[in-house]
């Protein structure tokens, strides 16, 4: 048996020209090689957590930029609607103080007194009128429509075959599909009975025209 020298401890390999001291270096950067991917790894990961964290933001910001702008557009569109409104409400308010003028003028010319600087004052009111968009209406035998005509007179004629302005008391005036004034007429109905006679009328007229063809070209029995 061999007898261990007491206090002696052995001693790894060292190669020639190197110190004891020169292997610890070595194995603390092999441990570093190993702990190296392993840290890559985590980085990577949370910047690909951070990215989606930043896209998922992006995406929330770019929806509400977006609802923003269909705000915006529909705030716009309602103000440009309101204002057109409030415009045509404003002329048409001026028009109307401006129809008892514009009724006197008419009177004058049908009497024959829109002469000398009355006729071009009064013209140049009414074509200053026109292109504010006023529009007059009502005509003598068109058929009355209550949704424009008010009927100030009531007759009955055999010669009309529905409710008919015979008669323009006072023009309507409307701007655009906007009736500011109806036209006051006075109609006539079919007189009671009218229809019946001339229905009537008509039946013997066919009837005298068939027995006609008959006399004169039909068929004769062999």
């Amino acid at each position: 048996m061999t007898e261990e020298t007491p206090g002696f401890e052995e001693k790894p390999d060292v190669p020639s020209g190197a110190t004891p001291d020169d292997a610890e270096p070595k194995a603390a950067a092999s441990s570093e090689e190993t702990a190296a991917p392993a840290g890559d790894a985590n980085e990577t990961a949370g910047l690909v957590a951070q990215l989606d964290q930043s896209r998922k933001a992006l995406d929330e910001r770019t929806a509400d930029l977006q609802r923003l702008q269909a705000e915006f557009q529909n705030y716009r569109r309602r103000v440009e609607r309101d204002r057109i409104a409030v415009k045509e409400i404003a002329v048409a308010n001026l028009l109307t103080e401006l129809l008892p003028t514009l009724d006197d003028i008419g009177r004058a010319r049908e009497h024959g007194e829109l002469v000398g600087g009355f006729k071009s004052v009064a013209e140049s009111l009414e074509t200053v009128a026109a292109k504010m968009g006023l529009q007059q209406f009502g005509k003598e035998g068109e058929p009355f429509d209550p949704t424009i005509h008010e009927a100030l007179m009531h007759s009955y004629a055999p010669d009309v075959t529905e409710t008919t302005c015979v008669a323009i008391l006072q023009p309507g005036y409307r701007i655009g599909e906007r009736t500011i004034r109806p036209a006051r007429v006075a109609v006539a109905e079919p007189q009671p009975g009218a229809q019946t006679v001339k229905a009537e009328e008509q039946q013997g007229e066919a009837a005298a025209e068939d027995s006609a063809t008959k006399d004169n070209g039909g068929p004769e029995e062999g």
